[in-house]
Parts: structure tokens; sequence; C-alpha cells
């Protein structure tokens, strides 16, 4: 269990009290109104006035802490607790709410989110404000969700010097030690020796060899489920090549690899009866006298031939060969992250994902699952007229749209190109990347529809 838990709750563990904005009020039937004199005198004098994301701690008569009342945006919020790590003076503490227990679990998860430090390159204080654990809550899933973010966000957030193709796979590999998975890779000149044209195409101007990573876990008996990742690990934009201010984030261009790798590392930490699959085509799409160049036409892994519009546009070139390849095997469930456009990001805005899939039932499965785990992400439309502005008059299709419209929709319609009828599939566009610091959400790498996907798994395919 990570450090900022404790599985018992000590004798002088400090309530922890959220109370929404609405129930606070101080009328005959407000929160307020019930409390006890001093501190409903001290929440009026600190002018506390219960807005999510703020706090405020209650003294004893003694100067002693007595109790912290925290704004939640609702009973349950996940995020009502998510500053408080950081920002509790140190000892333990427990939520003191009237919330079921699936809340509580919420509320721990939120905590162990804002918990995170990323100390790679620079030290950080420790945390000393420690939660304690409900006994009826399950600690191993609040660990888990709260681990698999961790690693997500990491991963995003390390250089990219330090964050090559080489090293995201030592990433995968470490992971699948923990839970006993298999890890093969296809690397370099290899990937055209086995047909994985795209693939080797976006990776083969750069020095760090491009490969394609694959994971698989669990009884080949169980229902075939497949995660694809973009593993772009820097992008330049290749010969297309991007404004110094487009370029400056682009190491968490792997973010989509980074995504894939967190819901299979919750997916295994489970047990979850499935039959697990991760493919994650990674590549650095720099500039050199091995670039592609735009007309250049590429033969994919499926057959469909692509006429390169845009080098700037190589996330959906890497990932048709390993949707290609996932589909070959005909899984229940096929799932691809990719930080893929800034179209959606104009759509949605930086915390929202943008959502595709060709199975209604899917969809309705991932938006409950979605709000069920407090992970928000929005249905986005595959508008089949659209495709007409992938058509190239020298290949099958464009790898980049003819008009500047719809950019996130033409991006997933290409995809759905190389993902056959028979197979639920679901694509996320997301950023990856929290702009400014909330409350749990820290700037920088961010895990974001990870749990609802994990949630819609367990959803369908339940516990072992």
């Amino acid at each position: 269990m990570h450090a900022c838990f404790l599985d018992t709750r000590p004798a002088d563990a400090i309530p922890i009290i959220p109370v929404t904005e609405q129930d606070f009020s101080n009328d005959s039937n407000g929160w307020l109104s019930r409390q006890e004199p001093l501190r409903a005198r001290w929440l009026t004098t600190t002018g506390f006035k219960a807005k999510p994301g703020s706090y405020c701690l209650i003294p004893n008569a003694d100067g002693t802490l007595n109790a912290v009342v925290t704004g939640a945006a609702s009973g349950g919020d996940l995020w009502a607790g998510g500053a408080l790590p950081t920002q509790l003076p140190a000892g333990s503490y427990y939520l003191d709410a009237d919330w079921e227990t699936s809340a509580r679990e919420q509320f721990a998860v939120g905590w162990g989110l804002g918990a995170y430090r990323f100390t790679r390159y620079k030290s950080a204080p420790d945390i000393e404000a420690k939660l304690a654990i409900d006994p009826a809550c399950d600690a191993a899933a609040i660990d888990s969700q709260v681990a698999s973010a961790y690693l997500v966000r990491d991963l995003i957030n390390t250089a990219a010097e330090d964050m090559m193709p080489e090293h995201l796979a030592e990433a995968i590999v470490t992971v699948a030690k923990d839970f006993g998975a298999t890890v093969t890779q296809i690397v370099g000149n290899d990937l055209l020796a086995k047909n994985y044209p795209t693939v080797h195409t976006v990776g083969r101007a750069s020095r760090n060899a491009p490969r394609l990573i694959d994971l698989r876990w669990g009884n080949a008996e169980h229902p075939k489920v497949t995660l694809v990742g973009k593993g772009v690990c820097f992008d330049s934009g290749g010969l297309d090549i991007k404004p110094a201010s487009g370029m400056r984030m682009m190491k968490k261009d792997m973010g989509g690899a980074a995504h894939a790798l967190g819901v299979a590392r919750m997916v295994m930490q489970s047990e979850l009866p499935v039959s697990l699959r991760l493919l994650v085509p990674a590549v650095e799409n720099a500039v050199s006298g091995e670039s592609f160049r735009p007309g250049d036409v590429i033969t994919s892994r499926k057959g469909i031939t692509i006429e390169v519009d845009n080098t700037d546009a190589e996330g959906r070139l890497i990932l048709c060969d390993a949707l290609a390849e996932g589909r070959s095997e005909a899984p229940e469930v096929m799932i691809d992250f990719a930080t893929l456009t800034g179209a959606a990001r104009v759509a949605l805005g930086t915390d929202l994902p943008a959502m595709f899939t060709n199975s209604d039932a899917m969809a309705n499965g991932l938006l409950s699952a979605a709000e069920t785990a407090q992970d928000p992400v929005w249905r986005m439309p595959l508008h089949k007229p659209y495709r007409t502005m992938l058509d190239s008059k020298v290949a099958d299709i464009a790898n980049a749209a003819s008009a500047p419209f719809g950019g996130a929709i033409t991006a997933a319609l290409f995809l759905q190109e190389f993902v056959e009828d028979g197979t639920d599939w679901a694509h996320f566009d997301i950023m990856a990347w929290n702009r400014s610091t909330q409350p749990g959400r820290p700037e920088g790498g961010e895990a974001m529809g990870m749990r609802a996907v994990y949630a819609y798994l367990q959803q369908r395919y339940g516990a072992a």
C-alpha cells in the first residue's frame, strides 16, 4: 500500500469532514447550525464557505487539531480530499462522513492521487499526512488505481531523452514481470521483415530504433481484450516540423502508451478473467536524412496504401499497423489511447477525453463506467460522410484530411479503416496533461479515462 495510506486507524487520528456548499449554509437546517459552538464560531470567523477544494483546520481549546472540514462538490466527491495530503500537518487522518463504501473508496483514491510527486529530477518533501483506509473499503483496489495513475504520470513526466522507445519497453517489461506477463519486441529493420511498415517508416529517422512492444497475460480461454497505445516518445513533427511552442511538451506524445499500460496493470493486478494483449508501437518522430516525406506512399500491414499528407500526423500511422495486428486475433474488445489531435482539445478542452466507438452498447457501458469512476469522457461521432476528406488521388487513403475541420473525427475515421467489424472498438483521443494544478491533479502528466476504461472492463467481465 502506498505510503500516504494507513491500513488501520490510530486512536489519535483526526477526522476529515466533507460538506457541500449547499449543505453548509448557516440557516436553521444547515450543516453549520448543527455543529458544536466552538466549531461553528471558528468556521464563521475564518470565512469558510465549503467551496470545493477549500478546507479549514478546526482547533481544540488547547490549540491541538480537532478536525478538518473540507469542501465537496457533492456527496462522494472523488476530489474532496485531493488537495489535503500536501496541505495538512503531519499526522493520521480518517474520513468522517456518512458515505457509502464505494464513495469512501473514491475519497481515498482522490487522496492518493493528491499525494503524487514526480521526483526523478528534483526532490520533494515527503507526504506526512496519512489517511487511514476504512476497513470496509477494498484497499487493494484503491492502491491499484493510485499506483497505476502514478505509473502513467511518471512515464509522461519523464524527459524524452530518458523515455525513448527502448526505455518505454523497459517500463513495460518491468510491469510484466510484476504480474507474470510475457513481452516480445520487434525492433528496427525487423519491423519491415515482419510487415509493420508504418511503425518503421515513422521511426526510422531516429537513432533510437522503433519497435513494436507486445505484452500478453491471462488465460487464453478467457475473452480476448486488446489494448493499443500510441508510443511516440518525442514528436518533432518530422519534415513538417512543429514550431518551438508546439514541440515543447512533445515528451507527452507517448501518453497513449502510458494509459494503455496503466489499464493493463489494473487488469492484471485485479486478475480480471480476460486474455489480455497490449500492443505499443514505440517511435521517435525525428528529422534526418532518413525521414519520411510528404507525398510518400506507404503500404500498411493491412494492405491499405496510405499517402502521407503530413508527417506530423504520425500517430495514426503507427497505430494503424498495431490495430491491424490486434484485430487479427478477433478480440471481443479493442481499445486504443492516443494523444492524437489538437482538434479534440479545441472541441472538448484539455480535461475531457474524446471517445469514439463503433458500438452503441460499448459507448453506453463506457459512459456509465466513467460516471461511476468520476473519470469523465465524452462520446464523439464517427461521422461517415467526413471520410471523403481522407480521399487520396494516388492511394487508398491519406493520413490527414484535405480540410481543417473535424480533425479529431477524421483521425478516428482513419483508424477505423484498420478495425474490421466483429470487434467492439473504442478510441480515446486524450490530452494526458494537466495544464494547471487542481485538487488531486498536479500540473503535468495525467491519466485521463484510464480508470473509466478499467471500470468498464470490470463491469463487463466481472471479478476472477
